[in-house]
């Protein structure tokens, strides 16, 4: 089993240029046929890409030197050096490539493409370059440019659809399990989640929903305590939050503050999403009356849950509807937002075009 690696710093190199080449042509009765020496060949750049078959950076090595191959020289006859190969490195998507020293943000690779992290060296020119009606037989070709290493850090954020948060053992590993293939780790003790697991609902939108379950957040969370800072950052970029809490706890409004308190904590701006507080655990209580008042009494402090059990699947079916119903919500408000500055241009466009017909009219007055 691989683990689970979302942070690697990285040492990559572009291929250096290959040298121009210094001949001359000599054939049979052309004793003085100049030069015919041709140019080195670019070195070979280094190129992050995306690839949606990895959901981790563990294929990279730290210690590694990823190098692109360098250009070929250039030859006689005016033939010049074939461009070194380039190097492609696969990342997965919601990776971003960082500046180690200044912590700049070079690139974020939030959809599909590429991202040219070292340009090859130029090839030299051969002496058929240097060549003028003075100089009939240079003797001279440039070398290649030369290339140095450069560091990045690669920092994967993971792009999900929906995150669930949750103490630790409060059953999101299984229900990621009922509500996606996935096969996660499940049992009876807390953080049983080290690193977090992916699953794909396929069957509930047009296209594939991925669920991302993160590891267990303990208050203190955001200040370095338990695992959870190291994997907050995984829900940034979710576009709904699932707060799974275990019933058989009974405080359930002070698990739903801390975790709500170590978001904001973390970035505020996550407490915006859209997000379903889901009790967990049902199965556990033999007495359906008080369960049905207990959970009543939750609902007139209007935290309106949806209970469930991961377990036995009861319930699974409410999530699933109310997953779909706030992820069709959040699209249509997101395409407003796009429509909404296009409209404001079409109005614009109308006041001028107005602004320009009185102008006229005006002038011929």
């Amino acid at each position: 089993m691989h683990k689970f690696v979302d942070e690697v710093l990285i040492r990559v190199q572009a291929g250096k240029g290959g040298a121009g080449e210094i001949s001359f042509l000599r054939e049979k009765f052309m004793e003085f046929g100049g030069p015919d020496g041709g140019d080195g060949g670019d070195g070979g750049d280094v190129i992050f890409t995306t690839s949606g078959q990895l959901l981790a950076l563990s294929h990279l090595r730290p210690a590694h030197l990823y190098k692109a191959r360098n250009g070929f020289p250039g030859e006689g006859s005016n033939c010049n050096g074939k461009k070194g190969a380039d190097l492609i490195i696969r990342v997965p998507y919601g990776t971003q490539v960082i500046d180690p020293t200044t912590h700049a943000i070079l690139h974020d690779f939030t959809e599909e493409g590429a991202y040219v992290a070292a340009k090859g060296g130029r090839g030299g020119k051969g002496n058929a370059f240097f060549k003028t009606a003075r100089r009939q037989a240079p003797r001279l070709a440039q070398p290649g440019e030369e290339t140095f290493e450069k560091e990045f850090l690669l920092s994967l954020k993971m792009i999900a659809d929906v995150g669930f948060v949750g103490f630790p053992n409060a059953g999101k590993s299984t229900l990621l399990k009922a509500l996606t293939k996935a096969n996660p780790k499940i049992a009876n003790y807390p953080f049983t989640t080290l690193s977090p697991n992916i699953g794909v609902i396929d069957d509930l939108a047009p296209r594939p929903l991925i669920v991302a379950d993160i590891p267990g957040i303990l208050e203190g969370a955001s200040k370095g305590y338990g695992l959870g800072l190291s994997f907050l950052k995984h829900i940034e970029r979710v576009r709904l939050i699932v707060f799974v809490i275990d019933l058989e706890n009974a405080f359930v409004e002070d698990e739903l503050k801390i975790l709500k308190n170590e978001i904001e904590s973390y970035s505020p701006e996550l407490l915006l999403k859209p997000s379903i507080l889901v009790l967990n655990k049902i199965d556990r209580f033999e007495d359906k009356k008080f369960l049905k008042a207990f959970i009543a009494s939750y609902k007139k402090q209007g935290l309106n849950p949806i209970p469930i059990s991961a377990h036995t699947g009861e319930g699974i079916d409410a999530l699933r509807s109310e997953l779909v119903k706030l992820l069709k919500l959040g699209a249509k408000k997101k395409a407003a937002k796009k429509k909404i500055p296009l409209k404001k241009k079409a109005l614009l466009k109308k006041k001028t075009t107005k602004t320009k017909r009185t102008s006229v009219k005006k002038v011929t007055k």
